[in-house]
């Protein structure tokens, strides 16, 4: 295959960033080419100048929630100047038929979603055809041309109307924990105990909206070779799902997502326009490129709609007696997607007598999918919300109630923590905030016409580690390069690899270059779970150990060398040079090191998780929320003023692009509580508001003050780095402290999200 005109990129710090050390702030290394235009993305890349010009195909979505195709009359589509085709069910190139082969490495249990494999309507919105022409306007105008008939049969897509038929689901997801066994007798001591609430929460559905929109661009080569840029989180996740469909060797795809838009878990699994683009590609011997609309983007995947039901207990003095926590939430006809939604109450605070349940209803609606924290932004906010309504019926300060259940150990399985230091986050935080001077009576602070309250919750995430491939190559100029297929979804990949690995060598930072989103790279897991960081950089951290014991070596043997009888524990790698620890003017500078070598050296790792040490502990990032609203009484209006959160998440790599995730997970947060929902007009079983004039998220003047803490803690257990995870536990807690705080400012309890004016007003 000829070469691209634009060769994938890989950032390199700026000139001058010197020396770093993990925890230290640093601005972004790719920074520089997002702001000038430099990265290019999914929908950015073009054939080389040799070969056939670009084709564009643009999707026609279907109409109805659930039926039949029975013709389509693409005859005025193709009449159009410059289509050179609309591909169906009927004429699209083969398929595999087999549910093994569409399964991504993230698949649920059940038949995955196969696009224009065959005439039955799963879900309205789902792609029906794929119209392709010369230019994106003509491919634009014919889709709307196409023209479809269906056999259409009655549908369900509201879930609070069909818990009846709720069911347990399959396990088979990859990260997904069913409850455990009942722990005591809930139910009976609940019945016998002095205090008690029980509420049921309600969530509706939510949908990604990541900046950039769902793009894939397919590149053929003159040899048959697919070059593919696909928005993902996970490059060898999609060459794995194209291959298998696809029935290619992995040899002849290789996929780029060297730059991604922000994905939140909608990249997580390949998502229609990929297949879509591939096929076009082979049937046209084409390069392809397919770019969803922003309407589109409504069409797959969603946070799912869930209703829970939660029984609290407690004794006077607000040691809790009992947990039940039961959630029901939707998904597709053909997979059960599942989420860990209530096993977060089985883990927060020490309790003797606990019983969840989780289930599941089928509705024609696509698959839901995961969305930043999924499970948790629902599990975690309904049993913080309970909490905060058991603190008032104790007459009990919220945050001493948390306190008083302080879990030291786990309380479901009994296992340690790997490491915790909650308890510091709801000092910090609560000093940071000056919850002392918190009223315990809702409803008594005002400024003008606004009522003021102050709520709290608390957060937790899973400390996750997979097992990750890096490489390493050290050039005689003293410059690194090491690779991963790891994946940069806007998080800071680049800059926290690129810091660990400095680090480890002892180089200014414009010396290391890190290489990622690229499927032929040493492989790397999809990035989702806040695990990249504990799992790549864990990678990362372990090839340049071996590449120090290598060049060690050589400085050892150089003729008069200063080490000659030092061990590798006694010399250190910092500013270009190996050096004595403690003894500054013995040491012997890289560049000298790698004189004259012919290669440069190279070293491979292969990490793998020590589950044997690891399954000995609870391993969980924990934050403490602290959150100020002013609501307007007559209106219903919430402005969220102030948020202090206080996050423990190991060791922090970053303290700049980690303080940005937090801060982006605590505005999410936001609109979770108060702005965020798809409505579905269920006559038509059609998400309505799927655009961002109508679909509502948080904007700039909907954000004050946010304050991020990062509690001191260093977690080995989890990685190699000390180092777990901050991507998701930003949001966790942010919607029930939101919650809570509205409940103190008007002594008025909402349990439904988003907390909208009409139901402010209504509570």
């Amino acid at each position: 295959m000829t070469e691209l005109i634009h060769a994938l990129r890989t950032p390199s710090a700026d000139p001058g960033t010197g020396q770093v050390q993990i925890g230290d702030a640093v601005s972004r290394v790719d920074g520089r080419d997002k702001v000038t235009g430099q990265a290019r993305y999914a929908a950015e890349y073009v054939p080389d100048a040799t070969e056939a010009g670009l084709l564009y195909g643009v999707v026609v979505s279907g109409a109805i929630a659930r039926g039949h195709i029975k013709a389509i009359d693409t005859d005025a589509a193709l009449a159009v100047p410059g289509v050179v085709d609309v591909i169906w069910h009927h004429n699209r190139p083969k398929i595999r038929s087999f549910d093994i082969f569409y399964k991504d490495m993230t698949a649920p249990g059940g038949s995955p979603y196969r696009p224009l494999y065959d005439n039955e309507v799963h879900y309205s919105g789902q792609p029906v055809a794929l119209v392709v022409a010369e230019t994106f306007e003509a491919a634009r105008y014919a889709a709307a041309l196409v023209r479809v008939e269906y056999d259409v049969q009655p549908h369900e897509t509201y879930l609070l109307e069909h818990q009846g038929r709720a069911h347990k689901p399959s396990r088979l997801k990859a990260g997904y924990t069913p409850p455990p066994d009942v722990k005591g007798h809930p139910d009976e001591v609940w019945d016998k105990a002095a205090v008690k609430v029980e509420a049921s929460y309600y969530s509706g559905v939510e949908h990604h909206n990541p900046l950039e929109m769902f793009a894939t661009t397919v590149i053929h080569g003159a040899d048959g070779h697919l070059t593919i840029y696909d928005k993902t989180q996970s490059s060898q996740n999609s060459r794995w799902y194209v291959s298998h469909v696809f029935g290619l060797s992995k040899d002849k795809v290789t996929v780029r997502n060297p730059y991604v838009g922000g994905a939140f878990g909608s990249g997580l699994r390949p998502q229609y326009q990929l297949p879509l683009a591939v096929m076009a590609a082979l049937k046209l011997e084409r390069s392809v490129r397919v770019v969803l609309t922003r309407q589109q983007m409504f069409t797959f995947g969603h946070r799912p709609e869930t209703q829970q039901r939660l029984k609290l207990s407690a004794n006077a003095d607000g040691t809790l007696t009992s947990i039940v926590h039961e959630a029901v939430a939707e998904t597709s006809r053909y997979e059960d997607y599942v989420e860990v939604v209530v096993n977060w109450s089985g883990e927060l605070y020490a309790c003797e007598h606990i019983r969840l349940g989780y289930k599941i209803v089928d509705l024609d609606h696509a698959s839901p999918m995961d969305m930043r924290a999924p499970g948790a932004a629902h599990g975690v906010h309904a049993l913080e919300v309970a909490m905060d309504e058991l603190s008032y019926a104790l007459n009990m300060d919220p945050l001493a109630l948390r306190l008083k259940n302080y879990a030291e150990i786990d309380p479901t399985h009994g296992l340690p923590y790997s490491t915790k230091e909650l308890r510091e986050c709801y000092l910090q935080g609560a000093q940071r905030f000056g919850w002392e001077n918190r009223p315990l009576e809702p409803g008594t602070m005002r400024e003008g016409r606004e009522l003021i309250g102050w709520g709290m919750a608390t957060g937790m995430w899973d400390a996750m580690q997979m097992f990750a491939r890096a490489s390493a190559v050290l050039h005689a100029d003293g410059s690194l390069v090491v690779s991963s297929a790891a994946s940069d979804i806007g998080t800071g990949t680049y800059t926290a690899m690129s810091i660990i690995a400095a680090e480890a060598m002892g180089l200014p930072l414009e010396k290391v270059r890190f290489q990622l989103g690229d499927s032929t790279l040493p492989v790397a897991p999809i990035e989702g779970g806040s695990s990249h960081v504990a799992t790549v950089g864990s990678a990362v951290a372990g090839v340049c150990e071996k590449l120090q014991k290598t060049v060690f070596k050589r400085a050892k043997d150089m003729p008069g060398s200063p080490l000659a009888t030092a061990r590798l524990a006694d010399v250190e790698f910092v500013d270009g040079v190996i050096r004595l620890r403690n003894i500054p003017g013995t040491s012997v500078p890289l560049t000298q090191i790698l004189a004259g070598i012919e290669e440069p050296l190279e070293e491979k790792y292969l990490m793998l998780p020590n589950m044997l040490k690891q399954m000995k502990y609870q391993r969980a990032t924990h934050s403490a929320v602290f959150v100020e609203v002013r609501v307007d009484p007559e209106f219903g209006t919430v402005r969220v003023t102030r948020v202090v959160s206080a996050v423990a998440a190991g060791r922090i790599i970053n303290a700049k692009t980690a303080r940005s995730q937090i801060i982006g997970g605590v505005v999410w947060g936001i609109g979770q509580a108060l702005h965020e929902e798809t409505q579905c007009d269920h006559r038509l079983g059609r998400f309505m508001n799927h655009n961002l004039s109508e679909y509502h998220v948080s904007v700039n003047a909907d954000i004050h003050d946010i304050d991020v803490i990062f509690v001191k803690e260093d977690d080995r257990i989890v990685s190699r780095i000390g180092a777990k995870g901050v991507g998701e536990i930003g949001q966790v807690g942010v919607s029930a402290a939101v919650c809570n705080a509205i409940y103190h400012a008007t002594g008025q309890r909402v349990r439904s999200t988003p907390m909208t004016p009409e139901k402010v007003m209504q509570a």
